[in-house]
């Protein structure tokens, strides 16, 4: 959601698509509408090949348009995919910050109606989006039990750092995020491409910058700590549920887990197009570009 974070005055009529920027793997592909490819050797996929591309791997990140119902429903059968695969799956959502973990659980086991979930969850002034959009998502961990995990800071502290920049967290909050790292010139690159081209300057924009690298350096510490719980198996799988932004080029919550462990994982772009879409090799192992919907 990194517009929510800024105002007018830091946006421009610059296009950069940030759908073809050169990081990573060189070269473009084109993705056809309702396709989903591999980005090393330009075949089709199904959430099966994620699944058996994700062999070997700890993380994988499935990246979206909050309000794309395509998108959700590709996530979902991604997440089957890996239950079929006999891999132990753990879901964390970028939709719920760290005070509601203890709501979730209830809904995995089956003891909550839909309607008793989203009160307690606080979905509505947690998230906003319509519930609906997710259900797919929702449905598939409680049809297999799956834990699933709040990933997110509390929005104030997102808000507080992109108005007073790190320094505006309290010593308490700070303790539970990691040191802020901002001299990732790529994901710079990603973020401005985000924010429609130009580079952000001065310090409301390195603020606005600096909130951003909160949300993923909070996530990605929250998965670890989760993981870190539990004994390390070769099975278990973090499948991060979050926006393109927060994942794209590996370059997000991603880049956060990998600088710390060591562990790239496997990503999944997924995109909306009128037509085929080119994008850069370089977004992702996969990416997905769904239909244009009303």
């Amino acid at each position: 959601m990194l517009t929510a974070l800024a105002p007018a005055a830091i946006l421009t009529a610059q296009a950069v698509n940030p759908l073809q920027l050169p990081i990573g793997r060189p070269g473009i592909l084109e993705v056809g509408l309702g396709e989903m490819r591999s980005t090393i050797t330009g075949k089709l996929a199904s959430p099966d090949d994620v699944a058996a591309a994700a062999d070997g791997h700890r993380f994988v990140y499935l990246g979206e348009s909050h309000d794309r119902a395509r998108h959700h429903e590709m996530q979902a059968a991604i997440v089957e995919a890996l239950v079929r695969r006999d891999r132990t799956v753990i879901v964390g959502f970028e939709m719920f910050t760290r005070p509601v973990q203890d709501e979730l659980n209830p809904w995995t086991l089956g003891w909550l109606s839909e309607d008793e979930f989203i009160e307690r969850s606080q979905w509505k002034t947690q998230w906003g989006f319509d519930y609906g959009l997710y259900r797919p998502i929702f449905e598939a961990v409680r049809r297999n039990r799956l834990p699933m995990v709040a990933l997110n800071v509390p929005r104030d502290w997102v808000r507080a750092v992109g108005r007073g920049g790190p320094s505006a967290l309290t010593p308490e909050q700070s303790s539970q995020v990691p040191p802020l790292y901002l001299a990732n010139s790529d994901h710079r690159s990603v973020f401005e491409a985000l924010m429609g081209g130009h580079p952000v300057s001065g310090t409301q924009g390195e603020n606005i910058y600096a909130a951003q690298v909160l949300w993923d350096e909070g996530m990605a510490d929250t998965a670890l700590r989760y993981l870190d719980r539990f004994p390390k198996s070769a099975s278990t799988v973090f499948v991060v549920i979050a926006g393109s932004g927060h994942v794209m080029y590996g370059q997000g919550i991603n880049y956060r887990i990998d600088r710390r462990t060591g562990e790239r994982g496997v990503t999944v772009m997924m995109a909306e197009g009128e037509g085929p879409t080119r994008v850069a090799r370089g977004i992702g192992e996969f990416v997905y570009v769904s239909q244009p919907e009303s």
